[in-house]
């Protein structure tokens, strides 16, 4: 297939992290038996200028299969805080940036593959990814896009032909290389291996491309470094609000998974909750629950802080350290304002949020039978405009739901049932509509539960049927 046929080998590619040095290797991707395109994002095309409908499924193999030569490969080096303890044995150890493409909106993008080969960062690893694990990012990211969460998101999934052995999956089991396709694949982690090399050139010369870059709106302003720390502030305080609000827990939250463009990228062993737990931990390897689901925003604060040691390299820690202390702030800010969208309203005076955010909670954490994204899908379903005329429509069947309340717990669904009722009575009448299509855009109907995972796998472990899956996240 030649260049000139292939809109993905047409792009105008940026040699941006390219241009620069000591922070990335040069590789080779590996040879695989097989090639079978298993997931497109064609959701994705548009933002790269591309019609879905000209771009076919052996345009997706032929440009990520032969690109070896086009564009150069590079394994990103960098080190990482993993549970807490230091570690300077990390880096891209399977797989790599192959591409940076500037987007219809401006922004820069990186194309990075995961399951594509060993690296100088392997270790004992093989540079592979099963193909169940390509299938649960998609998951992870597709779902996360669509409840607002800034995430990355997968463009494509191609089956590889090889027999892998994992310890977590029952093996032999399938291989896959997956593109990821996310703002950046500059890490906390990219910078303290800076600091561990005591080179405070590097951290300058990186961070100033971060800033060109990534936050162009403060390049070469006044303070242009104390105004990132602040926004990167922001940003990470916003995007662990909207896992909250979506029931999300990463499992995996060490610096070295963190972006420094605020974006929620590499998906493990995550998991959606099933009821209202914050001690919640999706990994089963967590023993001490550092990173579960209440535990997020702590560890997110406890990231921030540790990235001021590589950048007071180069700028001041008392300024990091003062704006650091607006996490909370900005945190609960987002938080409000997602979980209110969740529920159907906005813009609500701050006694009134609380009151609503803080019955919701209470209900959820009583009766676990009220599932936490269930009962948002059941508020968005169930919603009727005549729950403005009397409380007693609210949820008025409890059992149409499957919720087992006992009389003891009733209490706490009446009293949530009046806040809301009374919410609605302060709304314009003609409002209820609005309300209905926020409850229905913030929403989604199907909710992946580990259970719902592991049926669309089965399907496809089985009997190789890919369409319960497709159908699930359409």
């Amino acid at each position: 297939m030649s260049q000139s046929s292939n809109p993905f080998l047409n792009l105008k590619y940026e040699p941006a992290i390219e241009s620069l040095t000591d922070y990335h290797d040069i590789v080779t991707a590996a040879q695989f038996p097989s090639h079978q395109l298993r997931w497109r994002n064609d959701r994705i095309l548009p933002t790269l200028g591309l019609n879905p409908a000209e771009v076919s499924d052996d345009h997706f193999i032929e440009a990520f299969r032969h690109f070896q030569g086009v564009r150069p490969f590079l394994a990103l080096r960098y080190h990482g805080y993993q549970f807490g303890e230091y570690n300077p044995q990390l880096g891209d150890g399977r797989g790599f940036v192959y591409g940076q493409v500037r987007g219809t909106n401006g922004e820069l993008y990186d194309f990075g593959t995961k399951g594509s080969g060993r690296t100088p960062y392997s270790r004992s690893a093989d540079g592979r990814l099963t193909l169940k694990g390509g299938f649960r990012e998609i998951i992870a990211s597709e779902a996360l896009h669509r409840m607002g969460v800034r995430t990355s998101r997968c463009l494509s999934l191609i089956e590889t032909g090889e027999e892998l052995w994992r310890g977590d999956e029952p093996s032999p089991t399938r291989s896959s290389v997956m593109v990821r396709f996310s703002r950046s694949h500059i890490r906390f982690g990219t910078f303290e291996r800076l600091r561990w090399l005591g080179r405070d050139d590097l951290a300058r010369k990186l961070l100033d491309h971060v800033l060109e870059i990534y936050y162009p709106h403060l390049w070469q302003t006044e303070d242009q470094d104390h105004k990132f720390y602040l926004e990167l502030v922001e940003r990470v305080a916003t995007l662990c609000a909207q896992w909250m609000v979506a029931g999300f827990c990463h499992a995996v939250l060490n610096t070295d998974n963190m972006s420094i463009t605020g974006e929620s990228f590499d998906y493990g062993p995550f998991a959606f909750i099933p009821n209202y737990d914050p001690r919640f931990t999706a990994a089963y390897f967590d023993h001490a629950g550092r990173y579960s689901y209440a535990n997020q925003p702590a560890a997110c604060y406890w990231n921030l802080d540790k990235l001021q040691d590589p950048l007071s390299m180069i700028m001041d820690k008392n300024d990091m350290q003062s704006s650091l202390q607006q996490f909370k702030d900005f945190y609960r800010t987002a938080y409000c304002e997602m979980m209110l969208k969740r529920l159907g309203m906005v813009n609500l005076a701050e006694p009134e949020t609380e009151d609503l955010i803080g019955a919701t909670l209470e209900l959820m954490a009583a009766i676990p039978a009220i599932g936490y994204n269930q009962f948002f899908v059941n508020l968005r379903q169930s919603f009727h405009a005549n729950w403005r005329e009397d409380a007693n429509h609210v949820f008025a069947n409890p059992m149409e739901y499957n919720w087992q309340i006992t009389d003891e717990q009733m209490p706490l669904l009446e009293k949530w049932r009046m806040v809301y009722h009374q919410l609605l009575i302060r709304q314009p009448v003609d409002s209820m509509t609005a309300i209905a299509a926020q409850l229905k855009a913030a929403n989604p109907t199907v909710i992946f539960l580990r259970p719902k995972i592991e049926e669309l796998w089965e399907h496809i472990a089985t009997d190789d049927n890919w369409q319960p899956f497709y159908e699930a996240i359409a």
